[in-house]
């Protein structure tokens, strides 16, 4: 008798166990509508502006688990498993599993740097009873603007709340961390992306994909439009998983 084996079953331990999590997380997210057992998912695992009332400490690894949308897990879960695979393989489970993990975290610091800087650039236009309204009420607000109303009715007011109380879901600074070692590992390996199929060499892959982000990032910044995809976090991750995979290289080396 011959059986039939799943991808799943060649794939190193940390990968499969983390698109599998991932999986169970967004199923659950499915299936209870995004309520499970009286928690909203999403406001309490999603990572909030650390500076803000809704931050938890939990969220900074738990918003890796969190997705927005059958696209976005897939493409994130899709890069995990045929980029991640070769780096576990090459580090070992261990490193690998801290590398994602940091990459993650990286992402998450340079989002809320930036976030940073544009709570203080909105607080020196606000009074501090405003600032304190925001934060007490901001929530409320922001869903009102999200059905159609006008929040708080104060452009300032309503980008605080947006900053405080949007959370950022998803695994993409871990992931664009794992596509940077990729290209540094392995920079001429070439890559048939989904929406570009053309080959392309993974180290020219990685310097456009870092030049589109970081484009886009700053035109979001200096108010061209939102396209409500967290930039930074990329790029954040990209660079953890850059000087990560420099870093490891010189010292597993032969030559030190």
């Amino acid at each position: 008798m011959q059986y039939r084996t799943g991808p799943l079953q060649h794939t190193p331990t940390v990968v499969k166990n983390l698109v599998i999590i991932n999986a169970i997380v967004f199923g659950v997210m499915l299936i209870s509508g995004g309520i499970f057992l009286g928690i909203p998912l999403t406001t309490t695992l999603g990572l909030h502006y650390i500076g803000g009332p809704a931050f938890e400490p939990w969220q900074l690894i738990s918003h890796m688990f969190m997705h927005g949308g059958i696209g976005h897990i897939f493409m994130n879960m899709f890069g995990l498993f045929m980029l991640g695979s070769p780096l576990e393989y090459h580090w070992g489970s261990k490193r690998f599993l801290n590398f994602y993990l940091l990459c993650g975290l990286g992402g998450a610091a340079l989002n809320m740097g930036v976030q940073a800087w544009e709570y203080n650039q909105l607080a020196e236009l606000m009074s501090v009873a405003d600032i304190e309204q925001v934060r007490e009420q901001g929530r409320i607000a922001l869903v009102n603007l999200w059905r159609g109303g006008e929040g708080f009715g104060d452009a300032a007011m309503n980008e605080m709340a947006a900053i405080l109380f949007t959370p950022m879901v998803g695994a993409s600074g871990a992931i664009f961390g794992i596509l940077a070692a990729f290209g540094i590992l392995y920079p001429n390996v070439e890559l048939m992306i989904i929406f570009f199929p053309v080959p392309i060499k993974a180290k020219w892959f990685v310097l456009l994909y870092a030049a589109y982000e970081t484009y886009a990032g700053f035109a979001g910044l200096m108010g061209s439009g939102s396209d409500n995809v967290a930039h930074f976090a990329h790029l954040g991750g990209g660079l953890m998983g850059l000087v990560l995979a420099l870093l490891w290289r010189r010292r597993l080396s032969p030559w030190n």
